[in-house]
């Protein structure tokens, strides 16, 4: 049976929640809760959370009590990921968090219209569904995921969409990592506008 969300937020269909540390962007290294939302039609191969796809696989839990679960611990910072949570409407579930004090960041790729009441923005654009181009100017991150050489063109493409404050990143793919991380530390040092990102949670075996 096909699940009935409703759009105005306040039932979303949720994959997992934890509280870890942010293992990689700007946000690196400090204490966040994660919400993973179901569904996506971006369809990234190198995904490494395919199972978020299926929004029918995810229970539909109501946002007041995310909101409940996030308030259990002390970092006051949630994470909101997918799936592509800008599918939906995050208005509800972000007005809700800040209510009692909590930093709201979201991952995005972007081709989906913004909702929701952000701190911090971090928009990975993908090539197999681009951001809307209303959204890349309210970008606080953009962090491009380096899979081969010809990313690196694209990642420039972004950078000249969004805002001049905006942080820019590149991170390896993990799979290609050892082949495609030297490039990023060379086209680093060459074009130092850009910093690199590292999926440091795997390398402290976290989620």
């Amino acid at each position: 049976m096909k699940q009935d969300i409703p759009e105005d937020g306040t039932l979303l269909p949720l994959m997992e929640e934890f509280y870890t540390i942010q293992g990689e962007g700007f946000n690196t290294g400090k204490a966040a809760y994660f919400i993973r939302l179901g569904g996506c039609d971006v369809g990234c191969h190198w995904c490494d959370v395919k199972e978020s796809w299926d929004a029918e696989m995810h229970p539909l839990t109501h946002a007041d009590v995310i909101v409940e679960n996030a308030d259990q611990f002390p970092g006051k910072a949630v994470v909101i990921t997918g799936g592509e949570p800008l599918i939906y409407n995050l208005d509800y579930l972000t007005n809700k968090l800040k209510e009692i004090g909590i930093l709201t960041f979201i991952e995005t790729s972007g081709a989906y219209p913004l909702s929701g009441n952000w701190d911090w923005i971090c928009l990975s654009p993908k090539k197999f569904k681009a951001p809307r181009p209303d959204i890349t100017p309210f970008a606080h991150e953009l962090k491009v995921i380096v899979f081969n050489k010809s990313d690196f063109k694209w990642a420039e493409e972004y950078a000249a969409m969004v805002s001049p404050t905006c942080k820019l990143y590149l991170q390896p793919e993990w799979s290609k990592s050892k082949e495609i991380t030297p490039l990023i530390i060379e086209y680093v040092m060459a074009n130092p506008k850009w910093e690199i990102s590292l999926q440091t949670h795997k390398f402290l075996n976290i989620p």
